[in-house]
């Protein structure tokens, strides 16, 4: 142990780059968590008798709890400490992994979730807050550089991996993976991670437990969570189930942010949003992981479910994204050392934002090649987005409430994710009825369009062995079935096209930002 430390330590400090590798294993394992069970829900819902609508609260479950941990996260550093916090919440998320991997009954398994989302809920901020202060300021930029690769890369192979791993094995091994990670990383935790002096007196210090504040927030973000997650599924306000779920997200979320403004010493400081970089990079963060969560949910729905991809085919179409983003991002953390972060914001959303533009002239006769380059290229786009958006949101954050601030950024982000996957669901499934109420006026028998392809098809049908009534009733399935799939790629580019254009319109509110030169960088986190 004695020689692994004196090969990470230099003059007492402990090697920023070995600590980077640390936080991220802790990271990268709970990023991945969000996205890796989805595609073994159904072999779940089999295994545990349940339905595949009962077997969403897997998801759900998880998201809820982590939603409301996320932004308590300097709070409860400062009361307890944040190392001994974060190997709590690591520890929590290991056991729990554990526990659903070994769950045979679905209440369990929700139930283990519930603990799981609540242990990594404050892996991520906490990890960005552990990483700006282990860096000097010139090299920050490479820092968070490498930190986005963890943050960018789990989610696009998290399917990927969930579906390999559920088939060549079981669906509990996509939790048992979490174990050795979790151990690595409380060891390495344990040895090389330490409380900055200012935190240690804050502690000292003691603070009151707001139970008011906890409990207005949770109830507020916690049904704000399912009804995002639930809403498509339940059609939204026709339900009585949302309505109410909306009412106490409401009653909580507003409690809760009068009361927090109201207080000396909040449990979380609204106040940081008056700091006018800070509040337009949230903003961005939150509507980054709109567009982020919502696309990687859509294209490969849109290539398995019109274009025939298998789920292996599709999955390779969006892996070249994952390996773009991974090369650019060391390249933009060089370039925020020399370049305004807001430049570098604004060549990301007009890469991004064009790239789905063009996605958005998808049709259904575009081939394997076409559909890599526009998903590459859009993924290219975001790298430039992660590291520069952290370094105008933290420039004028003074570093003791740094804690506070990646968990406020952290959560604009998972909630801006669950909002993009609820717009797509919820526009694909209602474009889709107006395309189709549109395309089925034309087909009627008054059309002439209609009747000429109605009677090529059954004269083709017929010459295949089909009687003349046969082909015809076969012919008019045909030209419905293509009615069908036609309003469905409508609905996708409708997709495609609002969110390039929300990343476009993103563009001159980067104006509005503080001046941030990268000579004078303060310490920023990144993600």
């Amino acid at each position: 142990m004695n020689w692994f430390l004196s090969r990470v330590r230099k003059d007492g400090q402990t090697n920023p780059w070995v600590i980077a590798l640390t936080v991220m294993l802790a990271t990268f394992m709970e990023v991945l968590d969000t996205s890796v069970a989805n595609v073994a829900l159904p072999h779940i819902a089999g295994d545990l008798s349940a339905g595949v609508d009962e077997s969403t609260w897997v998801l759900t479950s998880y998201l809820v709890s982590n939603a409301i941990v996320l932004p308590l996260t300097g709070w409860f550093s400062s009361l307890f400490g944040r190392k001994r916090f974060y190997m709590t919440c690591v520890v929590i998320f290991t056991v729990s992994s554990f526990l659903c991997g070994a769950s045979h009954s679905l209440a369990l398994l929700v139930f283990f979730r519930v603990l799981q989302g609540a242990g990594g809920g404050a892996l991520q901020p906490i990890s960005q807050a552990i990483l700006v202060e282990s860096f000097p300021k010139n090299k920050q930029g490479m820092a968070m550089a490498l930190y986005g690769m963890g943050v960018v890369v789990a989610p696009i192979i998290g399917p990927t991996l969930g579906g390999w791993i559920t088939d060549e094995y079981s669906w509990h091994w996509i939790f048992f993976i979490n174990i050795p990670v979790g151990i690595l990383s409380l060891l390495l935790t344990s040895l090389l991670i330490h409380d900055p002096p200012y935190l240690v007196r804050r502690q000292l210090k003691g603070l009151k437990i707001d139970y008011i504040g906890l409990g207005l927030l949770s109830v507020g973000l916690g049904f704000l969570q399912v009804i995002l997650d639930k809403g498509q599924r339940e059609d939204w306000f026709s339900s009585d189930f949302i309505v109410w779920c909306s009412v106490l997200a409401v009653v909580g979320l507003l409690g809760a942010l009068y009361w927090e403004l109201t207080r000396e010493d909040p449990i979380v400081d609204l106040r940081m949003l008056k700091e006018r970089n800070f509040a337009i990079a949230t903003f961005t963060m939150f509507m980054l992981g709109f567009v982020l969560y919502g696309s990687t949910v859509l294209l490969p729905i849109f290539l398995q479910t019109l274009m025939g991809y298998t789920a292996m085919l599709s999955g390779l179409v969006l892996s070249p994204g994952g390996l773009a983003t991974l090369l650019i991002l060391p390249i933009v953390g060089r370039l925020s050392q020399k370049v305004e972060a807001r430049w570098l914001v604004v060549v990301g959303l007009a890469i991004t934002g064009g790239a789905l533009l063009r996605m958005s002239n998808f049709n259904l006769e575009i081939d394997f090649w076409t559909a890599l380059k526009a998903w590459t290229i859009s993924r290219l786009g975001l790298a430039f987005l992660f590291v520069p958006i952290n370094v105008m949101a933290f420039y004028y954050i003074p570093k003791e409430k740094m804690n506070s601030a990646t968990g406020l950024i952290n959560l604009a982000r998972n909630i801006g994710g669950s909002v993009g996957i609820a717009n797509v669901t919820t526009m694909l499934a209602r474009r889709m009825q107006f395309h189709q109420t549109v395309l089925a006026g034309h087909v009627t028998p008054f059309d002439y369009g209609y009747r000429a392809m109605v009677a090529g098809t059954s004269s083709m049908l017929m010459s295949h062995g089909s009687d003349p009534t046969q082909a015809a009733a076969q012919a008019h399935g045909l030209l419905y079935g293509m009615v069908q799939r036609h309003a469905a790629m409508l609905a996708f580019v409708d997709n495609f096209w609002l969110m390039g254009v929300t990343l476009l319109c993103m563009v001159p509110l980067m104006f509005f930002m503080k001046e941030a030169k990268p000579h004078q960088a303060a310490s920023v986190p990144a993600h």
